[in-house]
């Protein structure tokens, strides 16, 4: 699941809302809809992510985080190395070969540590 989807699908479960109906309104099927909260589809497209920000009626701080999670919602990510360090390289393919084995607390933690390194740098 994908951030996005995982955000959509909380919304939907707050408000009571099946996907079958939520689908319909933003004009998409509901397998569609479906694929893209478990993340078997791509980041959704921006006037998709304006659709279910009016379907919701969020505004600021919430639309604003809707939209951030979209782009953040990639669920097969390329990571191009070329020009970076060795030490970047062997980053990336650690984290890509080890990822589906970290439990989720370590999956948190290295999250939480890019986050704080991305904000002083």
């Amino acid at each position: 699941m994908t951030p996005f989807g995982r955000r959509v699908r909380d919304l939907r479960a707050a408000r009571d809302v099946t996907l079958t109906e939520m689908a319909r309104a933003i004009g998409v099927t509901p397998t569609y809809l479906s694929a893209l909260e478990t993340g078997k589809r791509g980041k959704p497209t921006w006037a998709l992510v304006q659709r279910i920000i009016a379907y919701f009626n969020v505004i600021w701080d919430e639309a604003e985080d809707l939209q951030r999670l979209a782009e953040l919602s990639q669920p097969r990510v390329v990571v191009d190395t070329a020009d970076l360090s060795p030490q970047a390289t062997e980053l990336a393919n650690l984290l890509a070969r080890e990822i589906s084995h970290l439990p989720p607390e370590a999956v948190a933690e290295l999250l939480g540590r890019l986050k704080i390194l991305r904000r002083r740098g």
